[in-house]
């Protein structure tokens, strides 16, 4: 067939002459009403399914592996971030439910695709079935019938209800956005796991003997992160491909697509299939450092406390004025502390000290308690996952085989 191919600088003539060649009783017949596309068209999809569902597989595996961490870690408390500055309290199982959703979402993407798959089916040069008209006699009901039947034995049962020489590509777009979804989902999860490895709090695995610098023999570089955040963005870009292919396609048919569809729509499916594996290996063997998380939240809770402090005060007698007043200078001199000197946030022991508050340490310790600031997360996670994940994983578990795979 190569040979052929550059003589003729056609890929599917070159295969009918080689067909013809091996089965010289059907050569007459080969590629009878056909056209390029009937062979590329209808493989391309046939190819991209197959494709899109080990992706599915893997997809599927990452979601149970971030299932059991969220479960794990749902009560762990941990300082919520807006504008990457301390907010609420959160919990460190409720922010990897927020990183499950996305993809939880991707997969409604995926079978959505699935549910309304088509092949290109049998419809000649420019989509008009013209030549099936002359093998037929005109016998419409036989064209409908074997475009039917051609996607059954190809193993679907849909095929677009109008083409022009190619399927839409809006149908290549569509696919693609599937992988971008999943990169874009990944890619915030790893850029938050690579900015909570930097304040120490959760790492991602790391090798006894992995080297991190060639110079800076201590570093612990998340770079399996990294690498998914590189890859990500790139298929993210990708996904415009397929959608300016899809909008120069000229009437029934140019070559524009051609070239263009064989490097972007394999690449995309290799890239995403490098990226799950990638957050599958992370998720396996992320490290969760509590103590950490516990510093940096006492470092930050008296100073979100201090309406809780006011209302306590008030109940004792004391003025709201004057405690808001008197609880804006501690708390500018205790962040002094921790800014420039580097010290422990000491604002409750200084709030114990001043008798305008008439609050104990001991009091105040009791109100600083981080579970009574965390709301519902640990609630929210576990019916995420019993209402939503679950089911997910349960229901397509009879479909796909899934199992590990090795990275």
């Amino acid at each position: 067939a190569s040979e052929y191919e550059k003589k003729f600088k056609h890929d599917v003539m070159a295969h009918v002459h080689t067909f013809g060649e091996a089965a010289p009783k059907a050569k007459p017949i080969i590629h009878l009403g056909a056209t390029s596309a009937y062979v590329g068209d209808n493989a391309d999809l046939i190819i991209y399914h197959q494709a899109l569902e080990l992706i599915y597989k893997k997809l599927l595996l990452l979601i149970d592996k971030m299932k059991d961490f969220s479960l794990e870690y749902a009560k762990v408390q941990t300082l919520g971030f807006t504008h990457f500055q301390p907010a609420q309290l959160t919990t460190v199982g409720k922010r990897a439910s927020l990183w499950l959703y996305d993809l939880v979402l991707g997969t409604e993407q995926i079978k959505f695709t699935f549910d309304t798959y088509k092949l290109r089916g049998v419809k000649g040069t420019t989509g008009t079935q013209a030549s099936f008209m002359s093998l037929f006699d005109n016998d419409e009901e036989k064209i409908v019938k074997l475009d039917r039947l051609v996607c059954e034995q190809m193993g679907f049962n849909k095929a677009f209800c109008v083409t022009g020489q190619t399927y839409p590509r809006k149908a290549d777009s569509r696919i693609i956005n599937c992988l971008s979804d999943i990169a874009q989902s990944l890619h915030k999860c790893a850029t938050d796991i690579r900015l909570l490895q930097h304040l120490k709090e959760v790492e991602e695995p790391f090798g006894s003997d992995q080297i991190g610098s060639s110079a800076m023999a201590y570093k612990r570089n998340p770079m399996k992160c990294e690498r998914i955040c590189s890859i990500a963005r790139y298929v993210i870009v990708n996904a415009l491909n397929p959608a300016l292919t899809a909008s120069v396609q000229w009437f029934e048919r140019t070559l524009d697509d051609s070239a263009n569809r064989r490097i972007s729509m394999p690449e995309c499916f290799l890239a995403v299939d490098a990226i799950l594996e990638l957050a599958i290996n992370v998720f396996t063997g992320i490290v969760v450092n509590e103590n950490v998380i516990n510093k940096h939240i006492m470092q930050e809770l008296p100073f979100m406390l201090t309406e809780n402090i006011i209302m306590e005060s008030v109940k004792k007698g004391g003025d709201r004025q004057e405690l808001h007043e008197k609880i804006r200078v501690l708390s500018m001199q205790a962040a002094e502390q921790v800014k420039v000197y580097g010290k422990n946030n000491d604002l409750l022991e200084r709030i114990a000290s001043d008798d305008m508050f008439s609050l104990t340490l001991e009091q105040l310790n009791k109100i600083a308690l981080p579970q009574k600031y965390t709301g519902r997360a640990e609630g929210q996670v576990k019916e995420f996952i019993k209402e939503t994940v679950i089911p997910l994983l349960t229901e397509l578990d009879n479909k796909f085989d899934i199992e590990e795979t090795k990275y």
